[in-house]
């Protein structure tokens, strides 16, 4: 039987839009509906279930007294709004534009059975696939994940990787390596109360793309979500990913583009 998409939007909405969608957050305000999150490293967060109905004049007051929130914390200098298409959510692009924050690239999120991406793939001769723990391996993962979406690497990021790892909430780290170098890696995240795991992150080295190697550590995140009970796997893709996804029988649920907005800009 092929995947109901209303179903799998509805488990979506129930048991992911939630603190499900945010481990590790340090703290949490409420706003409304919304929910105001702050990470350790100066990033912020916003989400919410739904907007509850609300007008464009009410989002407009939101927006701004969300924004309010994380200026008057000095150590935020990044904040990701976080919209999904299927909202009812009038004049939100507007004020969010208003209050300076910009729409980056959208992308398509993508729900289906874990079992159909948890299959035994061939990988090029040379590579090798494993989860890693220790600081040493994140950093060397967090680096080239850093490359690969061309941005500068980030310390940041690798502690951010490094403290929750040390927490034990879950987050399995995945690599797949040649000759020692990271070529590709992404994460496992699943959602504690839930049937369903996060496949996030994922990057690949643009000489090992086309190869088979991305495909090959999904499948390995795949049948270790299903050791751990999760019997449904989500992602938001990007070009890149969502044609492996799509071939593994996962389906489009909705879509996602995150609203940007930096300290100063």
């Amino acid at each position: 039987m092929p995947p109901d998409p209303a179903r799998l939007l509805a488990i979506y909405d129930g048991q992911l839009r939630t603190d499900a969608e945010t481990p590790g957050a340090t703290s949490v305000t409420r706003l409304g509906p919304l929910r105001l999150v702050t990470f350790a490293g100066g990033r912020g967060f916003v989400t919410y279930a739904d907007l509850g109905g609300a007008d464009a004049a009410a989002i407009r007051r939101w927006v701004a007294e969300a924004l309010e929130h994380y200026r008057a914390d000095p150590e935020v200098a990044r904040v990701e709004w976080k919209t999904r298409g299927h909202d009812a959510a009038p004049g939100l692009h507007e004020a969010l534009v208003a209050h300076g924050f910009v729409p980056d690239e959208q992308e398509v999120v993508m729900m289906g059975e874990a079992q159909a991406l948890a299959v035994d793939l061939p990988l090029p001769e040379g590579v090798s696939l494993r989860r890693v723990t220790s600081e040493v391996d994140v950093r060397a993962m967090s680096a080239m994940q850093d490359e690969v979406f061309g941005d500068p690497v980030s310390r940041e990021g690798a502690d951010a990787l490094v403290r929750r790892l040390a927490t034990g909430d879950g987050m399995e780290l995945w690599v797949a390596e040649a000759a020692g170098l990271v070529v590709s890696a992404g994460r496992l995240e699943p959602v504690a109360g839930s049937d369903v795991a996060g496949v996030w992150g994922g990057a690949t080295r643009p000489e090992w793309r086309r190869r088979g190697v991305y495909r090959a550590l999904t499948a390995a995140r795949a049948r270790s979500a299903l050791r751990r009970g999760k019997t449904l796997v989500h992602s938001d893709c990007t070009p890149f990913s969502r044609p492996i996804l799509q071939r593994a029988g996962l389906v489009e649920v909705t879509t996602t583009t995150p609203y940007l907005w930096r300290r100063g800009a």
